[in-house]
């Protein structure tokens, strides 16, 4: 299964962009043991930077159609790291080719976007910048992948 990150801006050199890039390496040595293909990074930059309309569209454009959509939303499911790395597994175990993590710009996702996504995730009630929640998402992707590998870097 092959796991995109689609998100709105492009990272520009500096700390998000080095951790960002860490995680993603750890990830993808892991996951070819899981059965996961490397991550693919999909960004796309709206001129409007409050457009949501605009960047959905950006989106939907830069996705492959083939991709189960789960978007990343204030509003979402709060998972576990456990249990996100047994959504992981189940999304791998029910041959689900690509899975597209999105991240919306500033001002979030359309209610439509949301609507196609299969599920809606939250990293907590708290609102954290788009440009922090790759880095987040990257950590849990290796996260989930050392927890599946009954690895020692998940202590919980």
């Amino acid at each position: 299964m092959r796991i995109h990150i689609c998100a709105i801006g492009r990272m520009r050199s500096g700390p998000n962009l080095y951790l960002y890039e860490d995680y993603q390496k750890r990830f993808n040595q892991n996951g070819k043991l899981l059965g996961f293909k490397e991550i693919n990074l999909i960004e796309t930059e709206a001129k409007n930077k409050s457009d949501k309309v605009a960047e959905a569209k950006m989106l939907n454009n830069a996705i492959p159609k083939s991709v189960t959509l789960i978007g990343l939303d204030e509003f979402g499911e709060q998972l576990t790291s456990i249990e996100f790395a047994s959504f992981l597994k189940n999304m791998r175990d029910q041959n689900e080719s690509d899975l597209g993590f999105v991240i919306g710009g500033a001002d979030g996702l359309t209610l439509e976007f949301k609507k196609s996504c299969r599920k809606l995730i939250s990293f907590g009630q708290m609102v954290w910048p788009h440009m922090l929640a790759r880095v987040m998402l990257s950590e849990q992707l290796y996260r989930a992948s050392t927890i599946l590998l009954n690895g020692p870097y998940h202590r919980g």
